[in-house]
């Protein structure tokens, strides 16, 4: 089974950084693209960064030139580098795997997308 674990986010100020990483355990052969949305309350989730496992990046127009995503293909692992924060920025942030190809008790499956459980980030201004 594929489990997500995010580390990284707390409280920062506004103007400050902090770093997300997130790494993908279990039994697999390939993840297509990894990434970070997040949530605000009354909002609805949204995409913050995602990699493809070619290195292909696409950010959100809000984070574009201050969040930097990369990837480590051979460890499953995804980290979100997080600059010149804003209040705006406070959010529950989830890592994803998507297209992940694994074994799962034997048997192989592919395509599926994977969530972690979730890292709060708070922004103060």
């Amino acid at each position: 089974q594929v489990q997500l674990v995010e580390s990284g986010g707390g409280l920062a100020q506004a103007g400050g950084s902090l770093r997300l990483s997130c790494l993908a355990s279990g039994t697999i052969l390939g993840i297509d693209a990894m990434g970070w949305y997040r949530q605000a309350p009354g909002k609805q989730r949204e995409l913050v960064a995602s990699i493809t496992s070619t290195g292909v990046t696409n950010y959100g127009d809000s984070v574009k030139g201050r969040f930097t995503i990369s990837r480590d293909n051979a460890k499953n692992t995804v980290v979100l580098q997080m600059n010149s924060l804003k209040p705006e920025d406070t959010a529950v942030y989830y890592c994803a795997a998507e297209g992940t190809t694994a074994y799962d008790s034997g048997t192989l499956y592919r395509g599926d997308d994977y969530w972690g459980q979730g890292t709060q980030v708070t922004v103060s201004s």
